[in-house]
């Protein structure tokens, strides 16, 4: 597993080391060691199945480990005090609401849950509905509510209390993509108000939205990194994208993967013309390879640019690597 160096400041909200919580038969969440710090966007990304609730549920004392240690708040989540608790925000995976209440009287029973007063709830109220968009939606019962804005109106009740650090089990899950870029417009704006989310998905293309992307498979972490970083551990290092003419394509790669910053070379799937050159440093290479190809091979490329590939790739290709040292 690789970690990235934002992980380890030594003032982090939460810390998990070596823990596990084995329910028998293979299931459950095993030696998972990462750790978060304040003020940033943790998505935690992998299949149904594959432990992301677990995780979550030990971190705020729903479970108890079966073997490691778990800190939250430099605590352990299963002595928390009240005042602990109140700390943090939870949006489960299913609903939390009352069909036949309205939104506002959802948030009114949410806050009473937290022990905030009826002065309280009212005065923070107002703001929340605002930032999750559904004020003129207010007087609604929930059962009229739309999937999308239940899930919004779960936010707002989350954030009643203003805690510190919010867990958001799957909270764009069967929500259409307007909807869940919303949803991320919100965190992204909790995030920069100094607040500390761990979201967990299973839409892989929401890597892009987090400051951090822990990927987990079968109960495990495969990787914790940055997007950027885990785009370099997919790539072992960063791609150019060259379209060059069909027929000489597999000349172009026998003399790419000659050169010494070359490391290894690839078709592009689905473009007879595409090629994918693996280099360290695609902007500082970039250029050199072109002017290489120019002078030895009379070749200028249709195209040539750093490749960015879409975070299905990106898991694809660590899932693989995980799977090829197991």
């Amino acid at each position: 597993m690789t970690t990235t160096d934002l992980t380890q400041n030594g003032h982090d909200f939460l810390v998990m080391q070596e823990a596990s919580l084995d329910f028998g038969g293979g299931a459950g969440v095993f030696d998972l060691t990462f750790s978060l710090p304040p003020g940033v966007i943790l998505g935690m990304i992998g299949p149904s199945g594959c432990g992301k609730t677990t995780t979550v549920r030990l971190l705020n004392g729903i479970y108890g480990p079966t073997g490691g240690e778990v800190r939250v708040f430099e605590k352990d989540p299963l002595k928390f005090t009240n005042g602990d608790k109140a700390r943090i925000g939870y949006i489960p995976q299913h609903s939390l609401l009352y069909a036949n209440l309205s939104a506002e009287e959802n948030l009114h029973f949410l806050g009473g849950m937290y022990g905030m007063s009826s002065r309280e709830r009212k005065a923070r109220m107002p703001e929340l509905m605002e930032f999750v968009e559904l004020t003129e939606a207010r007087k609604r019962l929930a059962r009229q509510l739309s999937g999308g804005m239940q899930r919004r109106l779960m936010l707002a009740g989350a954030l009643l209390h203003e805690p510190d650090l919010l867990f958001a089990d799957e909270p764009t899950a069967g929500i259409d993509p307007i909807l869940r870029a919303r949803i991320w417009d919100n965190f992204r704006e909790l995030r920069d108000q100094g607040k500390t989310l761990l979201v967990t998905t299973q839409y892989v293309g929401e890597a892009a939205y987090c400051d951090l992307v822990a990927l987990m498979r079968r109960g495990r972490l495969v990787t914790i990194d940055t997007p950027a970083g885990l785009r370099r551990q997919a790539l072992d290092g960063e791609g150019i994208h060259f379209q060059v003419d069909g027929s000489r394509a597999l000349e172009v790669m026998q003399f790419l993967e000659g050169l010494p910053q070359v490391k290894r070379t690839e078709r592009v799937p689905a473009e007879p013309d595409g090629i994918l050159a693996f280099v360290e440093d695609a902007g500082e290479e970039l250029q050199v390879l072109l002017a290489t190809l120019k002078e030895h091979k009379g070749i200028t490329p249709r195209v040539a640019e750093p490749y960015l590939p879409p975070f299905d790739e990106v898991f694809v290709r660590l899932i693989h690597r995980s799977e090829e040292t197991e």
